[in-house]
């Protein structure tokens, strides 16, 4: 049975799909059989994992109306250890045509089911929104990974992401955790980045997770070339954190 995992922020630009290609691709460099679940109708995280969009045969778009098996639709990124599930700009009309589909939060759920055992991490990379697409991520997954700046901003949109994973919990997934806070885009030289990083740790305590990634060009350079930036330049101080982010994720998933 995989750890499925939701990476999830209602803030936009936040680090969400670097965050969710860069622990997918790490967590294939060690070994764990991984997918990388879009759920973003721009399809970046498909194209951050190098798998072109433009030329989808299939997408998860048809998997979420049940027109086609997650088995038939996902690919195989060129980066080993890592499948991918692609999104594409289709996926935007899911959003109306699920409406009408009966158990419409679990289409998701029922599709990774299907290959649960092919995996031992299954990643979704959730919308900067709370829309019927991030709910199916939110129904589908075991525990939510939460990128987040170390800024004002990102305080004040936390409480109302916590508050509604705490909704999806009791009505949809009783299942449903936060696992942890990733500070992502850190600055170390920001006054204000160190007094919100000690703020999450004294209000989260353990919930913040150890890894902190530094903001880094060379990852944000590694999405143009269809790399993730752990392989795309591995002595960066950026990719060294993401890979050591996968370790402590693998050593997290033991005590859930």
């Amino acid at each position: 049975m995989p750890r499925i995992f939701a990476i999830a922020n209602q803030k936009g630009g936040v680090g969400k799909t670097t965050t969710s290609v860069n622990l997918a691709a790490a967590l294939g460099q060690a070994g764990q059989r991984t997918l990388l679940v879009d759920l973003d109708p721009q399809g970046n995280a498909t194209l951050g994992a190098g798998v072109d969009k433009r030329t989808l045969k299939s997408s998860v778009y048809p998997v979420l109306l049940g027109l086609a098996s997650l088995a038939d639709a996902r690919v195989t990124s060129p980066h080993a250890g890592l499948d991918v599930l692609p999104a594409n700009r289709d996926l935007a009309g899911a959003e109306v045509e699920l409406v009408e589909i009966e158990n419409r939060e679990n289409r998701l759920k029922k599709a990774i089911s299907e290959c649960a055992d092919d995996y031992d991490f299954v990643l979704i990379d959730c919308p900067p929104s709370l829309s019927l697409l991030t709910l199916n991520g939110l129904c589908a997954a075991h525990g939510v990974i939460i990128p987040m700046q170390c800024e004002y901003y990102a305080l004040e949109g936390l409480s109302d992401l916590v508050n509604t994973i705490k909704k999806v919990h009791a009505n949809l997934n009783r299942d449903l955790k936060v696992i942890g806070l990733l500070r992502v885009m850190f600055d170390p030289r920001s006054t204000l980045s160190q007094q919100v990083s000690a703020q999450l740790e004294s209000h989260f305590g353990d919930k913040v997770f150890r890894t902190v990634v530094p903001r880094n060009v060379r990852l944000a350079e590694a999405p143009s070339y269809g790399v993730p930036g752990v392989l795309f330049d591995k002595s960066a101080k950026g990719a060294q954190a993401y890979t050591a982010f996968a370790q402590e994720m693998i050593e997290r998933v033991k005590t859930l």
